[in-house]
């Protein structure tokens, strides 16, 4: 496989400064976005050959890009020789329905640009062989293709490569339940009127902007009612896309030759005047979408496809809107897509593949309502580990001795930390180097946090013989609070967006630095946060 991030964007929107991969994913653990890709890779990748990743980036990301990854040692990954960078241009913008240029304010010979949408990243990939060197230099079957603030991408993408090879699809589109006027492109089989009764091959499977939807229905006979839920579901027929995509490399190479990548453009304008239609309300670009890519596969052979992902929740939570936007959609009842409901979002999904293997997760309260400054979040125990201890149901299978052993209360937190470095030699079995931790058992009622380094491997909970039952570590202490903000005090960018902070109030931390076998079974040192304020407002809200 190979995987391709579009991430072009600033995190301005967020009210952070930096660039959004540099976000962390989650407040227990702290890895940011680039990280968990990076880590995901390593993960699906394992003792096997390198598995490449393309980055396209913007005139506002590439720099911060490049040194976010640099600074990190490429999180593990194999710098250059499987990262590649590629750079999208701007493109000028309109200021009317006449397609006159739009420019500066402040200079009158300089034209206003914008980024020309995430649809370059066909081209880019063309134009600069990167695909074509992949499918002959890394034997690339499958290519991958995911956005900038979704964690969850990597729970979806290895199912739909398994849905594409084994239904034969050239293309497979991730999807998830979509009600009907929600704002998220739409997945629909389009069929051309010339085409009644000339079989499957004039159809074609693709992504339509849910602004468009509605009327296209409604010029139908079969759906003249327009976008509208299913009784029997409560969701529409048309499932909402998420850009999460994978497309087999000799149908893609065959679509880039044939299009040199190059997709449909539009334009969607806001007009100062809806009834005339003439003049925009603010500079406009011409845009494309990679999700547009099965206009150039060739329709009498190559199948597209979607896989629907009914948990939400465990393909779709991305980081999209600033804390008073989710406010406003959350009290719509509409999904807020903010950095707390995708941090909530994590803590579900690992609660529950704990939870279907047997592991005993928050009782009969497994989560509780909460509400940070208007955005309403299902807050889960705070389970937050490294995709290189399980990124699949398989590899947490494999982690856990005894699933019906490991209990973890409400409100508790639970974090596995597994750095990464490059390995010392260079014909070593894996190119990267990373601690091991499996859990024979373990009853938890508070917070622990676990750091295993290169050339560590640690069992949490001791074992006995062969049948013998796990004895369990038992980790008892005051845990963690998650608590609002409070507006008249300082707090980072990345709690400001959330609307929240995690006080590590009391816990245990354990780090295993050095080379060897290790076991815990509870009792290690605790950590306390050394900032007394923190202290007396957990004083004052409880």
């Amino acid at each position: 496989m190979g995987f391709v991030l579009v991430a072009g964007g600033l995190g301005e929107r967020l009210g952070y400064s930096g660039i959004k991969l540099a976000l962390p994913s989650d407040s227990s653990r702290g890895a940011c976005f680039l990280e968990e890709y990076a880590h995901s890779i390593l993960a699906l990748q394992g003792a096997g050959k390198p598995l490449p990743l393309a980055i396209m980036t913007s005139p506002d990301t590439h720099t911060k890009t490049l040194a976010l990854l640099e600074s990190n040692g490429y999180f593990g990954l194999a710098g250059e020789r499987q990262v590649t960078l590629l750079l999208q241009e701007r493109v000028a913008c309109l200021s009317d329905g006449a397609a006159s240029l739009a420019l500066d304010p402040a200079d009158p010979f300089r034209i206003l640009t914008k980024p020309h949408g995430h649809g370059d990243v066909h081209a880019l990939l063309h134009s600069t062989g990167t695909a074509r060197r992949w499918a002959r230099e890394h034997g690339t079957r499958w290519v991958a293709f995911f956005q900038d603030t979704n964690v969850q991408a990597f729970r979806a993408l290895p199912a739909a490569v398994g849905v594409a090879e084994a239904k034969g699809y050239a293309m497979v589109s991730v999807a998830v339940p979509r009600r009907a006027g929600e704002a998220i492109g739409a997945l629909a089989r389009l069929v051309p009127m010339d085409a009644k009764g000339a079989g499957e091959a004039r159809g074609l499977t693709i992504n339509v902007e849910y602004n468009q939807l509605d009327p296209l229905l409604r010029a139908t006979n079969e759906f003249r009612g327009g976008d509208a839920d299913d009784p029997a579901t409560g969701f529409s027929p048309f499932p909402g896309n998420i850009n999460q995509l994978v497309v087999g490399m000799a149908a893609y190479l065959a679509a880039l030759e044939a299009s040199a990548g190059v997709v449909g453009e539009f334009v969607n304008p806001k007009y100062k005047d809806p009834a005339t239609r003439t003049d925009f309300k603010s500079p406009a670009r011409l845009e494309c979408m990679m999700q547009d890519l099965p206009h150039a596969l060739d329709p009498s052979k190559d199948l597209v496809g979607f896989l629907t992902i009914n948990q939400v929740w465990a393909a779709y939570s991305p980081v999209k809107n600033s804390l008073a936007e989710a406010a406003a959609k959350g009290a719509k009842g509409e999904p807020t897509h903010s950095a707390a409901a995708a941090e909530a979002d994590v803590y579900r999904a690992n609660c529950f593949l704990l939870s279907s293997l047997g592991a005993r997760v928050g009782g009969g309260e497994a989560s509780s309502r909460r509400e940070f400054k208007g955005v309403p979040v299902e807050l889960w125990p705070a389970v937050s580990w490294s995709p290189l201890f399980a990124l699949t149901m398989d590899d947490l299978e494999r982690r856990l001795r005894a699933p019906g052993e490991v209990t973890v209360s409400p409100g508790s937190s639970l974090v596995v930390r597994l750095p990464v470095r490059s390995a010392a030699a260079p014909d070593a079995a894996l190119p990267f180097e990373v601690g091991s931790v499996s859990i024979e058992g373990i009853d938890l009622d508070g917070a622990l946090e676990v750091d295993v380094h290169p050339g560590a491997s640690l069992r949490i909970g001791g074992g006995g013989g062969e049948g013998a039952p796990a004895a369990r570590a038992v980790v008892r202490n005051g845990g963690w609070r998650f608590v609002e903000l409070d507006d008249a005090k300082p707090a980072s960018e990345e709690a400001r967006m959330r609307g929240f902070k995690v006080c590590k109030r009391d816990g245990e931390k354990v780090v295993f630095a050095e080379p060897g076998e290790f076991e815990y079974n509870g009792g290690g040192m605790k950590e306390e946060e050394e900032v007394s304020e923190e202290k007396e407002e957990l004083a004052a809200v409880a």
